[in-house]
């Protein structure tokens, strides 16, 4: 998002003072506590030390990137934040997915006392409601509809989570109904069975700390229900019966989606054809759908040809410059190109996904392949995700200090 300014008085206390966009950086932290969430998925605590805990802190519905060896080649994965900030302490939920290396090793082999490479919080699902959001990283038009919800005292939130796309929300929800007493929030979530329910103790718990504000809608695909709503998958028919029956749109301040490419999708386009503002509308994807392969802090190697074309690629990060060639016959992108040349040119998934790789391009032509992670203004002002562009001249020059 756009890096706006904004006075004093144009901040209302309850926001409370969320991270600004900051530099995607690792530190060693050790897990303190593994907790069994379901049959294929843990709750993973970090302990963060005195000196770390600023850097650390991180608004309802941010995420961490974690990074590992594993049978001799690095991988990393990014997991969203399943609490409420607590200073000191990050919790994770990973869930085991069908040949998943990390999520395997993690669910199978991660023990308390292990330490793992952690990337400090980043990310923008976040709620204008619930203080956790900095409004410096906001476009006007987002500026305009926070402080319109943060002025309200009955702020109504809806989301929709299908499988793990649970674990930001549970986050957002918590921050959501305990900033205000007449708050309130609307959950859709997804899954297969009821064995699946991930956080189920927890949802009940909020249910019944807050029953008139919080209500639950499980929707189980291979279960059957007593409501024949609540059976089946959410294809288009039964979200437009949710959205006609059950939720209230018209009272709905913001919207939060969180889950596969497909689900997410639907909901968003269904939700612009009856007229729900776009800034009113934040979500997040497990996959784009055509996940990549991140190929480690080398980048993935080149066929060089000396007689070839070459790319010029120059980046600045971190204050200093450095520069790369790159064979035009290799088709390769930005970042995989940067990550020869520094193998600490920032990212995470290397999907399109989660904006860490983000950088404004100052100098030349480019195309880029996938964005599920920047804002139109930022597109605008020549911001790019260095995992999806590749240069289409004969150079290219980009800041990730921008």
């Amino acid at each position: 998002m756009s890096e706006n300014t904004t006075s004093a008085q144009d901040s209302p206390a309850e926001w409370g003072q969320a991270p600004a966009r900051r530099r995607a950086t690792f530190n060693t932290l050790p897990v303190s506590e593994i907790r069994r969430l379901t049959a294929d998925a843990v709750e993973v605590t970090f302990a963060v030390p005195e000196q770390l805990q600023d850097d650390y802190d991180y608004a309802p519905g941010q995420y961490v990137a974690l990074r590992r060896e594993i049978d001799g080649r690095e991988v990393r994965r990014s997991y969203s934040i399943c609490s409420a900030p607590v200073r000191g302490e990050v919790r994770v939920a990973i869930k085991k997915n069908l040949g998943g290396v990390f999520s395997t090793w993690a669910n199978e082999e991660l023990q308390v006392g292990d330490e793992l490479e952690v990337m400090n919080p980043q990310g923008a699902f976040t709620s204008r409601a619930a203080s956790g959001v900095n409004i410096t990283s906001m476009n006007d038009a987002e500026r305009v509809a926070a402080q319109e919800v943060a002025r309200k005292k009955d702020v109504h939130l809806v989301a929709f989570a299908a499988g793990s796309g649970i674990t930001p929300i549970m986050a957002i929800a918590r921050a959501v109904l305990s900033a205000s007493q007449t708050s309130s929030v609307d959950l859709v979530y997804a899954n297969r069975s009821s064995s699946d329910v991930m956080f189920a103790e927890e949802i009940g718990d909020l249910k019944d700390r807050t029953p008139s504000r919080f209500a639950v809608h499980h929707i189980l695909s291979r279960e059957q229900r007593i409501n024949p709503l609540h059976s089946g998958r959410v294809d288009q028919e039964r979200l437009d019966q949710l959205l006609d029956d059950v939720l209230q749109p018209e009272r709905t301040d913001e919207w939060f989606l969180c889950g596969p490419f497909e689900l997410v999708q639907m909901c968003r386009d269904t939700l612009t054809a009856r007229g729900v503002p776009e800034e009113n509308v934040r979500f997040e994807l497990f996959t784009t759908g055509t996940p990549e392969n991140p190929q480690g802090q080398a980048g993935r190697a080149v066929v060089e040809d000396p007689s070839g074309e070459q790319i010029s690629i120059t980046f600045t990060l971190d204050g200093l410059s450095s520069q790369v060639d790159s064979p035009a016959a290799a088709h390769e992108t930005v970042l995989n190109a940067a990550l020869r040349a520094r193998p600490d040119v920032p990212f995470a998934c290397a999907g399109g996904v989660c904006g860490t790789c983000r950088a404004k391009v100052t100098e030349g032509d480019f195309e880029m392949a996938e964005n599920y992670a920047l804002e139109k203004d930022e597109i605008e002002a020549g911001y790019v995700l260095t995992c999806q562009t590749r240069p289409t001249g004969e150079s290219l020059s980009l800041s990730f200090d921008a």
